[in-house]
């Protein structure tokens, strides 16, 4: 498949001064003298590819460059070394009011933005009551930018970006801003954008989002490529550098806990090749403890073959208390009853502290299994259902 951005031996540096002159007097007596200063290394030669007509997840800590790769796509910066190379229009929304000019309007800025992008007027002009209508600023749309919330720049800067018909659309965790009825509107937006085989490009802190979204993932750290790939695996290791003890000695879940085996069985413990619609299925975790680990949560996830997170559950959810000694143990989980139609799914099983912070292990999807079913219904999910009628007395209507 043929890539939409080319990220190529990427380095951004950045000069950080630590002398300020701020009267002319202070300028004019040190002249001569050079302002000393220190090379920020932003990004150190990072590659990756964007395939065409897929989503991806750009993920890492605050300060691994994220926003840096993501402004260089955009063409906002030039890189130091290496390059990028961009197949198609694009749409960016990186940082709240980036591209708008404070003291224009909603309206001016919208068109700033549409000509900038090689819109003509007319083009803006069909699309422009659909932007403001999107944003919701109906009643703020000839008011200076600069008093809007930080909601209504976020509302505003989507609209024109989703509006403008990228062929790719660039996302920075902006969107958190909104409340809970315009991230529902974005998300619907994008999975418009994901059917017409639109490229996404998707930076977030949400995690469990980009498994979701995205085909494929990277993880920046120090301006590194840390990972790149399955979303699983990339998220994975993400938690893996972020995971802290509460007193802030890093937990590497590799060796704390060893699973070790994944296994399926029905509830009698026979292994199947398959699962029938309406069957039980049981799930044995083989794990070794290396580091004793108190009150630990088990959690359990099932994904579709698209990776939609389909269900999920943990000990903390279900109010049980567990602790893992030193040594071998096994974690069994049991499903009374497995609902979905025909299909291949994954199931990840995962350890990790109650406040989350902490993951001690985790497969991350790893274990497929597949699912038969000879009903006929229509959806994914077959869910035991009757039908009863009751014959209730005729009511007399009044005539007049």
């Amino acid at each position: 498949m043929a890539s939409a951005i080319e990220v190529r031996n990427v380095s951004k540096h950045f000069k950080l001064y630590h002398e300020q002159y701020h009267t002319l007097k202070e300028r004019m007596i040190f002249l001569r003298r050079a302002k000393r200063f220190e090379e920020f290394h932003a990004l150190d030669d990072v590659s990756f590819e964007v395939e065409q007509g897929t989503t991806f997840g750009l993920i890492g800590a605050n300060g691994s460059g994220k926003s840096t790769i993501l402004k260089l796509m955009a063409g906002i910066l030039r890189p130091s070394s290496g390059e990028v190379i961009v197949k198609g229009r694009i749409g960016a929304l990186l940082e709240v009011g980036a591209g708008f000019h404070p003291d224009l309007t909603g309206r001016q800025n919208v068109y700033l933005n549409g000509s900038i992008l090689g819109f003509s007027t007319k083009e803006i002009n069909r699309k422009f009551d659909d932007i403001v209508s999107f944003a919701g600023i109906e009643n703020f749309i000839d008011n200076p930018v600069r008093n809007y919330s930080s909601g209504m720049y976020i509302r505003l800067g989507f609209a024109v970006a989703v509006h403008m018909d990228p062929d790719i659309l660039l996302i920075d965790e902006v969107i958190a801003v909104g409340d809970e009825a315009f991230q529902a509107k974005c998300m619907e937006r994008i999975r418009k954008f994901q059917d017409d085989g639109k490229t996404i490009l998707i930076v977030t802190h949400a995690v469990d989002g980009i498994r979701d979204l995205c085909s494929q993932a990277a993880l920046l750290s120090n301006g590194h490529l840390a990972a790149y790939g399955n979303p699983s695996e990339v998220i994975r290791q993400y938690r893996n550098k972020v995971s802290r003890t509460p007193e802030g000695e890093k937990i590497d879940h590799l060796t704390a806990v060893d699973i070790e085996k994944v296994t399926l069985t029905d509830r009698a413990g026979n292994d199947r090749p398959f699962f029938r619609a309406g069957e039980g299925m049981t799930v044995w975790t083989e794990m070794v403890t290396n580091v004793p680990v108190e009150d630990p949560v088990f959690s359990v996830n099932i994904f579709d073959a698209a990776g939609q997170h389909i269900f999920g559950t943990n000990t903390n959810l279900r109010y049980m208390e567990t602790t893992l000694h030193r040594g071998p143990a096994r974690l069994r989980i049991d499903f009374d009853m497995l609902p979905m139609q025909e299909g291949t799914f994954t199931l990840a099983v995962g350890i990790h502290s109650r406040d989350g912070k902490t993951v001690y292990a985790a497969t991350d999807g790893n274990t497929s299994f597949e699912m038969r079913s000879d009903n006929t219904e229509p959806g994914r999910l077959m869910l035991p259902c009757t039908f009863s009628m009751d014959n209730l007395p005729a009511v007399k209507r009044a005539t007049g």
